[in-house]
């Protein structure tokens, strides 16, 4: 009966260690797919930069810079305002002329869509 029990005790001490054993190799699993979770985190934030990097060189060669452009809007801006006030130094007589003419010279009318109302007795 001794040598069963110490049988059993046996099994119960190797069940034990295999258990350990496999809560260990959980653990290393676990630790390595954090850490190579980790690792594609950082990948992914090098390659991001990188073509980050790329897109900032290819605008600033194929645009120009971003003040370099709002120079350019800004430019044409004024180009297209002084060309606005220049048509309206020019043309602001005869359009004050023209609405002046048009205010005086007043022809009273009736309207095409007036009907008058019959006469009531």
């Amino acid at each position: 009966m001794a040598s069963q029990t110490q049988g059993i005790q046996q099994l119960l001490a190797a069940e034990k260690r295999a258990a350990e054993k496999v809560g260990e190799a959980r653990k290393r699993k676990q630790r390595r797919l954090k850490q190579a979770k980790e690792e594609a985190q950082e990948e992914i934030e090098r390659y991001r930069q990188e073509r980050e990097r790329q897109f900032k060189e290819f605008e600033a060669k194929h645009m120009g810079s971003r003040e370099g452009v709002a120079a350019k809007i800004d430019a044409d801006t004024v180009l297209k305002i002084e060309e606005m006030n220049r048509a309206i130094s020019t043309n602001k007589g005869a359009l004050i002329g023209e609405i002046l003419k048009l205010v005086y010279d007043i022809k009273p009318q009736l309207h095409a869509n007036y009907q008058p109302s019959p006469k009531t007795n």
